[in-house]
This record gives structure tokens, C-alpha cells and sequence, in this order.
């Protein structure tokens, strides 16, 4: 069992609306704190709808570690961090924050801290260390006994196929996600998890992020397998103005058929649901002139609209098929039929928003993914910046874009099943413990973008659930260990855990009433 460190241990602060976190009498650290009032805006959750779901989410590469242990074999991760001055400070997933091994204990902090769920993912290298054919057994049995203890304690487990981690001898075979012949072996892996977990999880995920995959591993290079056209990245090898597309074609085909297998055969039985999760930023014009207007639907088109709208529709948006031309790829007809209507809910990843403007310019030599959005970013408005920025260069504390983004999805594409997958923010990796843990700014970012989502919910968006990013700090891609996103403050070098403000302020909120 674990018990909590006290922020108190470290210091006493005032807390907006005047309490004061005591300290418990005694020596004993592990006791909370004797008064925590937070100021959660209003917010708690009777102020959901009934059923509403609070979950934290991690991914296996980012926290799990033993990453060529155990028989798990290597993704393309492994190899692409290899490459010099890739991750920040040569971090890598060796051990991560070990959770392979200290997974009762972040699951009694869930417990301890209210959540309902929990959204992992499996790490498909760990179950098929070539991608295909020989099983992992101890790969499986480590995903029992994580499923076993979160029903154990309660939490429902909500289980993520893929997040950016092919294992790497389908890289090597037939070079991974550029083949349609990952359509077939993906599917085969998702069908060997329904039938080896679906009688205790319910709630699958295939993809996380696909654009990401696509985009950030193809048409920039920025992620592995670190493919792109030389004029648009550091890569040895690709093509960022077709590469991008064919992968997000195979990806779409691979979640359809995947869904496919798991409603032919197994969904009545086990009676569980199967969505994917995508990213989705939220695109502003910077003015109200048509021009910066199309350039902010653009992006939007380009960016979530890429993969939901196939999902939903069938096809692509029509400003992606109009640019691209025939270096898009075209679903056949039959194809059509198992993409078109392949979720049974969508996980939105909402962290930001940018402002949009049309930049005018020629068409550019060499075609690329994001050079085809032709739409330019703008983080600032006449000299205002759209918002607080966390430590990542990317992420800007805007609250309003969680709600235009959540109406969106519900305008645009009749008003899906979400859950609001992952949200949060980062603090330098060297912040230190007291520091760390009096994260006032990460509570005031999830209290806006918290009343920003029920603000959604109650103007009928069907959002049914949400998950913050992250339970834990842990190896941030290429950031490595120089990015914090957790509740819970990690020590990379004892891995001890410490539940930082956030975590009580989180515990406070979905704290079930007893009647």
C-alpha cells in the first residue's frame, strides 16, 4: 500500500481562497495534509453529468522501462534514439520510471486520489518481439497483472494498442507503416489482445495521435522512423509529400480492420467498445479576413480532420483531396465500408491552440504535409500573447480552445461519443521537489481547460469522460527527462513518487459525495 507524502513535508502555502495546507502533527511524512481546500472554480464531480469518467493516462514506452528485458524486443524507438543528439541529454526508455515493476504502487496512488480509470497502452514489441508469430509470454502476463490489480483496486482499465512504438522488425521487413502489409499484422495483434484481455478490458484504443505518426515520422523527420524530404528535416531517406499520406492511409486501414475483427468476433460477447484517439489543436483565424479564416479551416481539415473525417464520412475532407491530388491516397469501395462508421467513440488529445494566418505564398518546389496546409501559425495578436506558455515551445495555456475544439467535433462530425484523452501541461526536468510539487500553475491550467469542458457538456457536446496527461513525469520523447507532465512528481534517479499539489487538487474534485 502506498501512502501519500504530504506536500506539507516541504512547505505551507496559502491556497487560493485563503486555506492554508497544516502540516499533520507528528514526524510521520506518509500522513496528508490536515486541511486542503482547493479552489477548483466551482467544479466537482457532481457538477458532471452522472457517469462522467476521471482518469489518468501514460503510455508503455514512456513509463514501463525494462525495454529489452523480459523478452520484450525492440520498437523503433530503440533505434531511433540511438541516433546523436536526438533526446535531450541522451535520455532514453531503458528504465523510464519503471512502472514493469512498481505498478501496484502508482495504482494505489490512482486509488488513493479518486480516479475512476486508467488508459495505458500495450506496447506491441512486448507481446510480438518481431511484430508477428512468436508470443511474448512474459509480455502477457505483465498486462495481467496490471489489468488484474487496476480492477482489483477499482479503476477501470482503458487499454491504447499503439503509441508510436512499431516494433522495429516490421521497420526492417517491410518498412513498417509505408506497407500495406501492416494492415493485416497490426490486426492480428490487436485480435490476439481482444482475445487475451477483452473479458476484463472494455475500452480499446487502436491509435494514439496517427497524425502525429504521420507527420512528426514522416514529413518532418522530427519522430521516429525519422523519415522526410531533405529540404523539410535532418532524414537519409523519405518523402514528406507523399510519405505522410500513405502512412495515414495504412493507419486508418489498420484501425478499420482491427475494429472490424473485434465487432465480428468479439464486441457482443465481451460487450466492450473500440474508438483511437487524435490530437487536435485548435486552429483560430488571426483575423476576421476570409483569407486567415480558410487558412484556419485548412489547418483544421489537415490536422484532426485528416483521420475523423474518413471515420465518419468515408473519405477525406475535400481541402485535403482538392491540395494533395493524386499523391493522396483513395480508399476502393470496399474499404469504404469498413472505415466509414469504425468507432464506437473518439478520444480527443487537447492541449492548445494557435492563431492561423494566410501567408500568401508561392507554391513551394518540393510538396510536403505541412507546407500543402498553406496556412501560417501565430502564438501572438497584436503584441498579446494567446496565452501562458509551459515549458514546452509548443504548448500555450488557451482554455477557450478546448471548448471550440469539443463544439467542433460535435458540429462537424454528429456529435460523437468522446472522451477527452489527454490534457495537460509540462515543467522544466530540473525543477526541484518543493518546486516541483507546488505545481499552482498546473492546477490553474486544468481548472481552465476542466471549466472550459463542462461548458462543452452542458451546451450538448457527448463528452463522456476525461483523462489528464500525465499520472506521472516520465521520458518525454525526444525531451527525455527534461519535461515534467506528471500529477506526481518522479525522482529520476531514486524513482521515488511524490504527489505533487495537482494531484490533491485533482483528489479534492472527484471525490465521490458519501450520502
Amino acid at each position: 500500500m502506498v501512502s501519500l507524502t504530504p506536500l506539507c513535508f516541504f512547505f505551507t502555502v496559502l491556497i487560493a481562497g485563503g486555506s492554508v495546507i497544516r502540516c499533520a502533527a507528528g514526524a510521520d511524512a506518509a500522513a496528508e495534509p490536515e486541511t486542503v481546500r482547493f479552489d477548483t472554480g466551482g467544479l466537482s464531480r457532481e457538477t458532471f453529468p452522472k457517469g462522467f469518467l476521471f482518469g489518468t493516462a501514460t503510455s508503455a514506452y514512456q513509463v514501463e522501462g525494462m525495454a529489452h528485458k523480459d523478452g520484450r524486443g525492440p520498437s523503433i524507438w530503440d533505434l531511433f534514439i540511438k541516433k546523436p543528439g536526438i533526446v535531450a541529454n541522451n535520455g532514453t526508455g531503458e528504465v523510464s520510471v519503471d512502472q514493469y515493476h512498481r505498478y501496484k504502487e502508482d495504482i494505489d496512488l490512482m486509488a488513493s486520489l479518486n480516479f475512476d480509470a486508467y488508459r495505458f497502452s500495450i506496447s506491441w514489441s512486448r507481446i510480438f518481439p518481431n511484430g508477428t508469430g512468436q508470443v511474448n509470454w512474459k509480455g502477457v502476463a505483465y498486462y495481467n497483472r496490471l489489468i488484474n490489480y487496476l480492477l482489483e483496486k477499482g479503476i477501470t482499465p482503458y487499454a491504447n494498442l499503439y503509441h508510436y512504438d512499431l516494433p522495429l522488425a516490421l521497420e526492417e521487413r517491410y518498412n513498417g507503416l509505408l506497407s500495406r502489409q501492416v494492415v493485416n499484422d497490426f490486426a492480428d495483434y490487436a485480435e490476439f489482445c481482444f482475445k487475451t484481455f477483452g473479458d476484463r478490458v472494455k475500452n480499446w484504443m487502436t491509435f494514439n495521435e496517427p497524425r502525429v505518426v504521420a507527420a512528426l515520422g514522416y514529413d518532418n523527420g522530427f519522430f521516429a522512423p525519422g523519415r522526410c524530404s531533405k529540404e523539410y528535416g535532418n532524414c537519409t531517406a523519405g518523402n514528406s509529400g507523399t510519405e505522410p499520406y500513405i502512412v495515414a492511409h495504412n493507419l486508418i486501414l489498420s484501425h478499420a480492420a482491427a475494429v472490424q475483427r473485434y465487432r465480428e468476433k468479439y464486441q457482443e460477447k465481451q460487450k466492450g467498445r473500440i474508438g483511437i484517439l487524435l490530437d487536435f489543436v485548435w486552429y483560430e483565424p488571426l483575423t476576421r479576413s476570409k483569407a486567415d479564416n480558410l487558412a484556419a479551416q485548412r489547418a483544421r481539415d489537415f490536422h484532426v480532420g485528416w483521420f475523423i473525417h474518413p471515420l465518419v464520412y468515408g473519405e477525406y475532407p475535400t481541402t485535403i483531396q482538392n491540395i494533395v491530388g493524386n499523391r493522396l491516397p483513395k480508399f476502393t469501395s470496399e474499404e469504404v465500408k469498413i472505415v466509414k462508421g469504425s468507432i464506437d467513440f473518439v478520444g480527443i488529445n487537447q492541449y492548445t491552440t494557435y492563431y492561423m494566418y494566410d501567408p500568401h505564398q508561392a507554391k513551394p518546389k518540393v510538396p510536403g504535409y505541412q507546407m500543402d496546409w498553406n496556412a501560417g501559425f501565430a502564438y501572438a495578436k497584436n503584441g498579446v500573447p494567446i496565452g501562458p506558455r509551459a515549458y514546452s515551445y509548443w504548448l500555450y495555456n488557451v482554455p477557450w480552445g478546448m471548448y471550440k475544439s469539443l463544439m467542433y467535433i460535435k458540429e462537424r462530425y454528429g456529435n460523437p461519443t468522446v472522451f477527452l484523452s489527454e490534457n495537460g501541461m509540462d515543467d522544466p526536468g530540473n525543477v526541484t521537489l518543493p518546486k516541483g510539487l507546488h505545481d499552482t500553475t498546473r492546477i490553474n491550467y486544468y481548472k481552465g481547460y476542466l471549466t472550459q469542458l463542462k461548458k462543452a457538456v452542458d451546451d450538448g457536446a457527448n463528452v463522456v469522460g476525461y483523462f489528464a496527461w500525465s499520472l506521472l513525469d516520465n521520458f518525454e520523447w525526444r525531451l527525455g527527462y527534461t519535461s515534467r507532465f506528471g500529477i506526481v512528481y518522479v525522482d529520476f534517479k531514486t524513482l521515488k513518487r511524490y504527489p505533487k499539489m495537482s494531484a490533491y487538487w485533482f483528489k479534492q474534485l472527484i471525490a465521490k459525495k458519501k450520502y
